[in-house]
């Protein structure tokens, strides 16, 4: 391909599907593209498995075209039933509106918001889902859309296969997606829409909207849903999501996470989540034996694009300190505990259950048999240890469970 944005996602492996790329190519060679990408609101946070949703809208950005964020303010409160076994959890507005601001700092951070002719532009559909007439909307655009078809597409169709249930509230989010598409193309001439794979159906649906409603053309293209060569999904781990905000996942842990990547995902992941070029990959891959070298480059790459480079080097410090050097590394995640708390003393169990360090006393007594949990570097095999304010140097101690996971635990 000859259009620089579209051959990069498709070097790097972001582009999945697409409507009509030659023709999108066409009109991409001779002018900036607006774009959007719709992100559910559910959390406070999105966590690691829309980032590569993200970054393709950097990539937009860097190559002259215009991303649109769309916050849906409106469809949160449906629920996207794509990829779904049950309903989600259904939440209030001001739950929805204070998400939203939570999560328009991770854009803030990771896209341009310098350039006049590029920085994103953000959107909340509930600002004209909520003012819909139910009665028009059913004339003017549910007239548009067969319960045949809608039954076809994967959405809806694997739920139905699974005899689980599905609200006609969900059966309309399609629809409401369709819908978004087709106002974010009258009011910003927003000609692309882009998601994951499992959006397809969705995003055909908005394209054909527009061409029936505008008799204009609109195109659609989906990037590949991410799984781990283990199997599991992206962004979930067995103690819970990869967030993307610092507050609910430290810089630390996040650098961690992708310096224990599985071998196998390494070549993928730099192609996906750092914006080295993808033919330097293929030579780093190539003449690098030590494969943890380039976990570290990923580490220190990804983490530098969301926190900036300065986090990143003190993470990756942190971190040769705490395993190489087996000191206390002072980025390491803390643990904040009252000085009179200490004096009465707690239970080793106690605490780590009650600092989330681990998910229950049994397992953390299972961790202690296993020598698997070390308080300064030296093994702890004492379940019934009690932490005190001796135990402490310089009002800090640590606390490691395994290799991989270490606390700072600071008395305040």
């Amino acid at each position: 391909m000859k259009n620089k944005f579209l051959s990069e996602m498709q070097s790097r492996g972001y582009l999945n599907q697409c409507t009509d790329l030659e023709k999108l190519e066409d009109i991409a060679n001779n002018q900036s593209v607006v774009g959007y990408i719709g992100f559910d609101c559910t959390a406070k946070s999105l966590h690691v498995g829309s980032l590569l949703q993200i970054m393709v809208l950097r990539l937009m950005q860097k190559n002259g075209h215009r991303p649109i964020v769309l916050l849906g303010g409106g469809t949160t409160l449906i629920g996207d039933p794509s990829g779904k076994d049950a309903t989600r959890k259904i939440l209030n507005h001001t739950e929805i509106k204070m998400n939203i601001k939570e999560i328009k700092k991770v854009f803030n951070k990771v896209l341009d918001t310098t350039n006049k002719k590029t920085k994103p532009i953000y959107v909340d559909n509930y600002n004209w889902l909520s003012k819909l007439n139910y009665i028009n909307f059913l004339r003017n655009i549910g007239s548009h859309f067969t319960i045949n078809k809608m039954l076809t597409f994967d959405s809806v169709k694997l739920r139905l296969e699974r005899e689980q249930s599905l609200s006609y509230m969900e059966f309309n989010y399609m629809i409401l997606q369709a819908y978004d598409f087709y106002q974010l193309y009258k009011k910003n001439k927003c000609i692309l829409q882009i998601g994951g794979s499992d959006q397809w159906g969705n995003i055909i649906n908005g394209v054909e909207l527009i061409r029936r409603m505008s008799k204009k053309e609109a195109f659609g293209l989906t990037t590949p849903l991410i799984t781990l060569s283990s199997g599991a999904k992206m962004g979930k781990t067995e103690k819970g999501a990869i967030w993307l905000n610092k507050d609910l996942f430290s810089t630390y842990d996040y650098w961690q996470f992708w310096r224990n990547t599985d071998d196998r995902d390494v070549k993928r992941f730099l192609n996906f989540f750092t914006e080295i070029k993808s033919t330097k990959i293929d030579q780093l891959v190539s003449e690098e034996n030590n494969i943890n070298n380039l976990k570290i480059l990923l580490a220190n790459e990804a983490t530098k694009i969301l926190h900036g480079e300065s986090a990143s080097k003190n993470a990756e410090k942190t971190a040769r300190e705490t395993f190489e050097l087996g000191g206390i590394g002072k980025n390491l995640p803390e643990i904040k505990i009252k000085k009179n708390i200490l004096e009465k003393g707690i239970n080793i169990l106690d605490f780590m259950f009650q600092n989330q360090i681990m998910s229950s006393k049994s397992e953390a007594r299972r961790a202690i048999k296993g020598n698997a949990i070390k308080i300064d570097n030296k093994i702890l095999n004492d379940e019934s240890k009690i932490v005190q304010v001796e135990d402490f140097t310089n009002n800090v101690l640590k606390i490691s469970f395994g290799k991989k996971k270490h606390y700072l635990i600071k008395i305040v």
